[in-house]
This record gives structure tokens, C-alpha cells and sequence, in this order.
């Protein structure tokens, strides 16, 4: 039996807190691009920011396309983009491109000048097709490790001079900046003091990351989205009534039980993607979902979250616990897992529709203004359509409120 804090708890069934509405460069409706080279074509950063968008900040109005290719340098989505992202028609764009254009040498001037005057015609290409809004991400590092071509710290400088590259564009294009190369190397630099060197960040190849890296990558891209991470808080008075802000509904309250149906989910991890959290910052930018407790009748109380108890003095319940940094396993895994996999398959027909579909347009010289030309790439858009939208429509059909309990006990 949970012990009898009060002998009942107001029901509130709305949303009796407000939150100040996501500050983004979102606008309605944007179509978003993820553009990048083979790092991008892993589909994690960009699984990430989709799945991210949609049940974590509640953007139903967003779409989102992953455009990685291998082996691509920033020249390349120039010579492609008339043809594969146009079949999107996107509207906003990140980049992530620099370490195949750092040619992996030492940085010498010529490697410089190469990127920033390829980036230069990405940035000038992109509004031609309709990309309003482009974020301009920098490169990532090498693994300190697991990079054996040549000191792993010399490409990281290398990396490093073309992320300035790409930060002194976006000032000139007035386009948003994300630093990805930064926060990735002092999360690689900081996770391998504590789990040693052979903790890769960057990948057993020293260039591709695992999950764990990709976490870092797209919380530079949706920090620079405008996401600000407040996922909902709910406020438990034990002497009164129980609120929560939108997106969470309080559906019963009694006896320090308190359920609840929430249409905003917290961002949930695997192990290999959640080894990195504490080496960033992801759960304090990104991922508060805070549970606030007053009038506890002691000094302690266990806090029980799904299969989950854990234990909290009365200042850290009344100050506020994020119930989504607190808890490793939470109510929300296997449906948000669930719905990450169905994003997953999205972007995997996506990276089959540009490689393969579109493969006809861009490999021979096809005249564009020609009547046959125009038929046949409305009839491929058609078909990728096809193809594309089911896809879409069963990932967002798993995106539905969680009913999940918060159980309240004072401790000994």
C-alpha cells in the first residue's frame, strides 16, 4: 500500500501552468533538408533531430529529409541538388560537411580556401531551389584514438580551422551557425578521462561516430533550430491540488499517485547513446521534463517512474528533479524507440530514393528544358511520393500521448 500522504488530491484536467511558447527558426510548415557526406548518411543525427522535432518540441507541422551522401565533399550537393532536393522541396537546410574536404592532411591555406569557396557556393545554390534558412553546421573531430592515419590531434586542428570557415560564412550569409567540431571534442576529451581511450566518440574508424557522437551532433543542430528543451513540468502539491503546463495532463491525483497523459515525450535513449550524457549537455538544453513536489511530509521521499524508484531530499523536489536526466529507464522508451524506428525506415527509403530512383537524372546529361525530361521527373517525384509518404504517415500514426504514473512516498 502506498502510504496515505493526503486523503485525496485534486484532479486538475488541464493544463494549469503556461510555458512561453518555443523560440525557433522554424517557421510553419518548414521542410527541412539534412544535408551532409557519409556522416550524415549514417541516418543518426538526422534520426535524432526528426524524431526530436516531433514528440519532444510537438512539431506535427515539420518534415524532414536526410540528404547524406558518402564520400561527399561540399561541392557535391551543388552538382546534385537541382535534382535530389528537389524532390523534397525543402524549405529550410542544415549542413554538415569538412572532413572529406580536409582531404586528411594537416591544415595548410589551400585546404581552406577550397572549402570556404566551396560552402560559399552552397549557400548561394540553396536559396535558388527555395531554402530560406540555412544552417550552417561545422564539421565534427576524429576519434583521439581510434584515428591512426596521423596524429589525430593534427586533423582536429584541420577540422577545427574549416569549423571557423564555416562560422565566418554564416556571418556573411546572416544564416545561423551550428558548432558541432566544439562540444564534440570536449565531450571526446572529457569521456575519455573518465572511460578511458578506447571509449570511442568519433567511431572504431576515428571518422564515423556511434549514437553516442550523434548525440552530440544533433543537439548542435536543434540548439541552433531554436529548441529550448522545456519538455513540460508538473507541480505536485501534497496539501493541494496537482498541474502540470501544456502538453501534460493531469488525469487523477490521490495518495501521492499521480497519472498523467502527456502529448510531449521526453527524449529516451539506447545504452551506447546515453553512455555520452554525461559528457554534454544534452538533458539541461534539451530534455526537462522537471517534476516539482512541496509540502512532503519528511525530509526524503522515493519517487517511482515507470519500473524505476528513486530517492530525493525535499529541497531537490521542491527546486525540481528532470524526471528525464534522473531516470534511465522511463514510461516513454518503447513507444519513443518504436517511433524512432519508424523514422529510421523513412530516412532509409529517402537515402534509396536520391542514390537509386534519382540515379537516371543525375548520371547522364539529360537537357532539363527538354518536354520528355520534365515528364519523367514528375513521374520519379511522383513515385518517391508514393513510396515516401506511407513511411511518413505510419512513423507520425506511433507519435500518440503516454499515459505514464508518478508514485510519491515519503522516506524513512
Amino acid at each position: 500500500m502506498i502510504t496515505r500522504l493526503l486523503a485525496a488530491l485534486a484532479i486538475v484536467t488541464s493544463s494549469g501552468l503556461q510555458v512561453a511558447a518555443e523560440s525557433t527558426v522554424l517557421p510553419p510548415n518548414a521542410r527541412i533538408a539534412i544535408i551532409g557526406d557519409s556522416i550524415t548518411e549514417q541516418k543518426l543525427y538526422s534520426k535524432f533531430i526528426e524524431t526530436y522535432l516531433l514528440a519532444c518540441a510537438g512539431r506535427t507541422d515539420v518534415e524532414c529529409w536526410q540528404f547524406g551522401m558518402s564520400g561527399e565533399m561540399a561541392i557535391g550537393i551543388v552538382s546534385r541538388s537541382d535534382i535530389d532536393l528537389n524532390l523534397f522541396n525543402p524549405t529550410v537546410a542544415t549542413l554538415c560537411y569538412g572532413m572529406n574536404d580536409g582531404m586528411y592532411q594537416p591544415y595548410n591555406p589551400s585546404i581552406g580556401t577550397n572549402f570556404e569557396n566551396s560552402m560559399r557556393r552552397v549557400l548561394e545554390k540553396l536559396p535558388s531551389l527555395g531554402v530560406r534558412q540555412v544552417i550552417v553546421g561545422s564539421p565534427g573531430v576524429v576519434d583521439s584514438h581510434f584515428f591512426q592515419r596521423f596524429p589525430a590531434a593534427e586533423y582536429n586542428n584541420t577540422l577545427g580551422q574549416l569549423a571557423k570557415s564555416c562560422r565566418k560564412l554564416a556571418a556573411e550569409f546572416k544564416q545561423p551557425f551550428a558548432d558541432v567540431h566544439t562540444p564534440m571534442l570536449q565531450a571526446m576529451e572529457a569521456a575519455k578521462k573518465t572511460l578511458g581511450d578506447s571509449y570511442d566518440v568519433a567511431g572504431e574508424d576515428g571518422i564515423h561516430p556511434g549514437p553516442n557522437g550523434h548525440v552530440i551532433m544533433a543537439q548542435a543542430f536543434l540548439k541552433t533550430l531554436g529548441m529550448k528543451g522545456e519538455i513540460g513540468t508538473i507541480e505536485v502539491d501534497l496539501q493541494g491540488s496537482s498541474r502540470a503546463t501544456d502538453g501534460h495532463v493531469i488525469l487523477a491525483a490521490s495518495e501521492g499517485q499521480i497519472d498523467i497523459e502527456s502529448s510531449r515525450w521526453p527524449f529516451c535513449f539506447d545504452p551506447e547513446a546515453m553512455s555520452i550524457l554525461p559528457f554534454c549537455t544534452f538533458s539541461e538544453d534539451l530534455n526537462r521534463l522537471t517534476l516539482k513536489v512541496t509540502h512532503l511530509s519528511g525530509s526524503k521521499a522515493k519517487i517511482t517512474w515507470g519500473k524505476e524508484t528513486r530517492e530525493f531530499t525535499n529541497e531537490q523536489l521542491e527546486r525540481g528533479i528532470n524526471l528525464a536526466a534522473e531516470f534511465a529507464e522511463t514510461p516513454f522508451d518503447t513507444p519513443f524507440l518504436n517511433l524512432m524506428d519508424a523514422v529510421a525506415q523513412k530516412q532509409a527509403f529517402e537515402t534509396h530514393a536520391f542514390w537509386n530512383m534519382a540515379y537516371t537524372f543525375r548520371g547522364k546529361n539529360l537537357d532539363p528544358s527538354k518536354a520528355e525530361t520534365k515528364a519523367a521527373y514528375k513521374e520519379l517525384k511522383q513515385k518517391v511520393n508514393e513510396g515516401r509518404r506511407p513511411l511518413l504517415e505510419a512513423a507520425r500514426a506511433l507519435f500518440k500521448p503516454v499515459k505514464h504514473t508518478l508514485i510519491i512516498v515519503p522516506a524513512p
